[in-house]
């Protein structure tokens, strides 16, 4: 007979399992992934891992440590994220704070208005906490980012 404590620590982890597949790659092939749906819901039209992106955007658009509204985040590649994530930021709230809109960081769904934290020691959005809404807190883990993709502005440069 399984034990409720292992079932719980099962359970705990299948989150885990299916957000790092939402990179729209490979992985799991759920009803919504983040890079199609960024896609569809932003003008920076990349596509594959989201992972990918950052490097992609490299003379098509510009890239910043700086987020604005309609900019996409993009997420690096992790244990936790093997295909990266990106989400779309729909509004600032500080210069450390934002809220985004994605697919799939709560596996198989779209989440809107989700705050995100830069918790970078230079305040440069390379690390960051997302609200887990599961829990009503902000997530424990800090994930690696490159920055923002900015729609509408072409270059290398990453300001």
């Amino acid at each position: 007979m399984v034990s409720v404590r292992k079932l719980f620590r099962a359970a705990g982890f299948l989150p885990v399992l299916l957000l790092a597949a939402c990179g729209g790659g490979g992985g799991w092939n759920g009803p919504v992934q983040c890079a199609p749906w960024a896609r569809e819901h932003s003008d920076v039209k990349l596509r594959g891992r989201a992972a990918s992106w950052w490097a992609q955007a490299s003379g098509h658009y510009g890239r910043s440590r700086h987020p604005r509204v309609g900019s996409v985040l993009v997420f690096r590649s992790t244990s936790r994220l093997p295909d990266g994530h990106v989400s779309v930021v729909s509004a600032l709230r500080g210069p450390r704070s934002v809220l985004v809109n994605q697919a799939n960081w709560r596996p198989g769904r779209i989440d809107y208005g989700v705050p995100v934290m830069d918790i970078s020691r230079n305040n440069d959005w390379s690390r960051v906490r997302v609200w887990w809404k599961p829990s009503h807190t902000m997530g424990r883990t800090a994930y690696p980012t490159y920055g923002f993709i900015l729609p509408g502005l072409s270059g290398d440069g990453v300001s």
